[in-house]
């Protein structure tokens, strides 16, 4: 199992499951879903992004579950992430996990 992560809100999380597709605001100009490629990519991104949030939820995706072509492309710093292009499938999440923060604001997820 090749697995991949993306961060999402509890809500939007509960959202998606209803309809069994998710795509994210950015979806309609960018045509894919970010993920991150391991926990720590992950972990940089919500302290890069989401600092103050107590609401996000990491998901665990099977890339073999999911529906839609999964490309490894570099940002604009060039670290490798992976895109899903097309929404992400409820159905290749694997397993929800919540993001903590400790008392200097640090996110950590239980081990994956």
């Amino acid at each position: 199992m090749a697995t991949i992560y993306h961060l999402i809100t509890e809500r939007d999380w509960a959202t998606a499951q209803e309809a069994g597709l998710f795509r994210p605001g950015s979806f309609s100009d960018e045509g894919f879903v970010h993920c991150s490629g391991d926990v720590a990519q992950m972990l940089r991104v919500a302290q890069r992004l989401y600092a103050g949030r107590d609401d996000l939820l990491a998901l665990e995706v099977d890339t073999e579950r999911q529906n839609y072509r999964v490309v490894w492309e570099p940002s604009r710093s060039g670290e490798i992430y992976p895109h899903i292009y097309g929404p992400l499938d409820t159905a290749a999440v694997v397993q929800a996990r919540r993001l903590t923060r400790d008392g200097e604001g640090n996110f950590s997820v239980d081990e994956v």
